[in-house]
């Protein structure tokens, strides 16, 4: 099942969430489970569901508001997005970048960056010709300070495209397309399935001896890029980089259930393991491209948003807890109103046994 064909199904445009629920925990929860009929549950039905004494692993990245605003000598209007820095030990050097002008942007080209009044703020400079996968070098001004006060004080949060919006993102976003545990800054999309927790439900979860363990994965090109070919085996993922913390890996390595929360957190997670619940603590990259026939070390259940078709995120899915099924969900999900993508609603689904 490697072709993008196999992965797809019909969503009406007007599922797709422009905007979140009232309430984080608000949103409708799809419990998917091996065998047995779906549930139709809500979020805050989650601390009830999760096998006692699991550990839930949960990704920390900060989104950074990272597209910018900029024009060229001409007068043209230039969109930024900050991809993360080309040197992760020097931030404030050059950045990898998506930009996008009425015309292509030429290596050298000057920017003036923006301010939300449309006043020039700083300068930038193309820094390389566009690279394969559509990205650029920028480098801004360092006098203008450090690059991510900049992007605080002239970005805006990089809601993905299919948010349409008139007035695009709003100050609200700030908050909302943030988890409640974010702490490291570095992602430029959210993790969305952890949008979905607030602080009283963490709590819940911990009364019933859930523990939770962080990661970090700076979500990036490696997450949202498309499958551009219709084989899956022709797709290259961007490598991200992540974290995890000794004791995270301890919690892995001590027997009890892994609830991953997100495919970042998935990601991460099987990329470094060495073994059956074997994960070392540490940095690391991944480029890891989870699909038909993975066999999973680590990872026993999953809360996850709907993910676009033919994604690398919903094949990941499908290879967790069987595409059949999957899909299936998916069909029951647009029947029954579920809102889908980044401000969308969740499932929880469970692992296939391997085959022996």
């Amino acid at each position: 099942m490697w072709r993008v064909a196999d992965y797809h199904y019909d969503l009406p445009p007007d599922r797709v969430a422009q905007r979140p629920s009232d309430r984080r925990d608000a949103s409708r929860l799809l419990v998917v489970p091996r065998e047995g009929p779906l549930g139709d549950l809500r979020f805050t039905d989650l601390a009830g569901l999760l096998p006692s004494e699991s550990v839930l692993v949960v990704n920390d990245t900060s989104v950074i508001p990272a597209r910018l605003h900029a024009r060229k000598p001409s007068g043209g209007a230039v969109e930024l997005l900050l991809v993360e820095p080309a040197d992760p030990d020097r931030p404030a050097g050059a950045w990898v970048a998506l930009a996008r002008s009425s015309k292509p942007l030429r290596h050298g080209a000057e920017l003036a960056l923006l301010d939300r009044a449309g006043n020039p703020a700083a300068a930038a400079r193309i820094a390389s010709p566009r690279r394969d996968d559509g990205t650029v070098l920028v480098e801004i001004d360092p006098t203008a300070g450090s690059p991510l006060a900049l992007l605080d004080r002239l970005g805006d949060v990089p809601l993905p495209p299919y948010i349409e919006r008139a007035d695009g993102a709003d100050p609200s976003d700030r908050e909302r397309y943030q988890t409640v545990y974010a702490r490291e800054p570095g992602a430029v999309a959210a993790p969305t399935a952890g949008l979905h927790f607030t602080p009283e439900l963490l709590a819940a979860l911990a009364e019933r001896g859930i523990t939770r363990a962080p990661l970090t994965l700076h979500v990036g090109l490696g997450t949202f890029a498309p499958v551009r070919g219709p084989d899956l085996r022709d797709h290259r993922m961007h490598r991200e980089r992540y974290t995890i913390p000794a004791e995270t890996a301890r919690l892995v390595s001590s027997g009890r259930p892994v609830v991953a929360v997100g495919t970042t957190s998935v990601r991460a997670l099987e990329a470094a393991a060495r073994g059956p619940r074997d994960v070392p603590p540490g940095p690391g990259t991944t480029d890891l491209f989870i699909g038909p026939g993975f066999r999973f070390q680590v990872v026993d259940h999953l809360v996850t948003n709907f993910h676009l078709p033919g994604s690398t995120l919903l094949v990941l899915v499908c290879a967790l807890a069987g595409r059949d099924r999957v899909l299936a969900a998916y069909r029951h999900a647009v029947a029954a109103g579920y809102r889908f993508y980044s401000y969308g609603d969740a499932m929880m689904l469970s692992r296939e046994p391997h085959p022996s």
